[in-house]
């Protein structure tokens, strides 16, 4: 059994954790088989976008701690292990060329709201909660988290949420800008796939180099973000899609993007 199963439908990659017993929890197994699954997400050409999902009730309660506690006297040297498979998943999904959108269909805990702060785009079920939990058990963050988190709801809710532990429901994470949407359990995963269905129908490459301007204005003054932009248009104007677009624009039809 895969424990991060992948299943590919009309350029649509759908990624499910497949550890339903453990909450999707993460060992170094499944950390290791996360990163192949990312790695092949990001190099084939005919995936155009990624659904990310989780088996059973839970998105994902984070790490192993059970493996970490039978493991105890070399549990640095285990977590260095599962961080750099984990670790490496996380930035093959948050780099590549595609649309990376999440459902979150239960708790995401720790290394698993983590996860899910990496998503292009995510929507959760009405049951879902997101807890950062790493303090609780006196450890800090990984998988990006403290990267993402301060970015979406600011230092002082991230601090909070790490020092405190509270649980955000899903409408709290909508409310702060953790989500873009919550819908009925029944109705996430079919909202979340018609939605990549039709992401990978446009334009992958002006995705691609739309999520590498977002992020590269976290380092640019507006100058050079502006600079960026111009020479990023410049590039994308002349590609097959730019062409195809304006095409399209002038003979009054959709766009047939490739």
């Amino acid at each position: 059994m895969s424990l991060i199963q992948l299943d590919i439908h009309q350029h649509v990659a759908t990624v499910i954790l497949n550890r339903p017993e453990q909450g999707n929890s993460i060992d170094l197994a499944s950390a290791k088989e996360m990163m192949d699954v990312a790695i092949q997400c990001s190099e084939d050409s005919t995936i155009r976008s990624v659904v990310l999902t989780g088996a059973g009730k839970a998105f994902c309660v984070g790490g192993d701690i059970k493996t970490f506690a039978a493991d105890a006297d070399e549990i640095g040297a285990s977590i260095k292990q599962i961080t750099s498979y984990f670790h490496q998943a996380i930035s093959h999904w948050v780099n590549m060329q595609k649309p990376f959108v999440g459902a979150i269909n239960g708790v995401a805990a720790g290394g698993g709201m983590s996860l899910a702060l990496g998503c292009d785009l995510l929507y959760a079920s009405e049951q879902a909660k997101f807890v950062m939990a790493y303090n609780q058990i006196g450890f800090t963050p990984d998988g990006a988290g403290s990267y993402f988190l301060p970015r979406l709801v600011g230092v002082r809710r991230a601090l909070e949420l790490l020092y405190t532990n509270r649980a955000l429901s899903a409408a709290e994470a909508l409310d702060w800008g953790i989500l873009n949407g919550v819908l009925p359990a029944e109705a996430l995963l079919p909202h979340v796939q018609e939605l990549a269905q039709r992401l990978a129908q446009g334009p992958t490459q002006a995705f691609g180099q739309t999520k590498r301007l977002m992020y590269q204005s976290y380092h640019n003054n507006v100058d050079a973000q502006m600079a960026l932009e111009a020479q990023t248009l410049a590039a994308q104007s002349q590609s097959s899609e730019g062409l195809e677009g304006v095409n399209a624009f002038l003979a009054k039809r959709p766009p047939l993007f490739k």
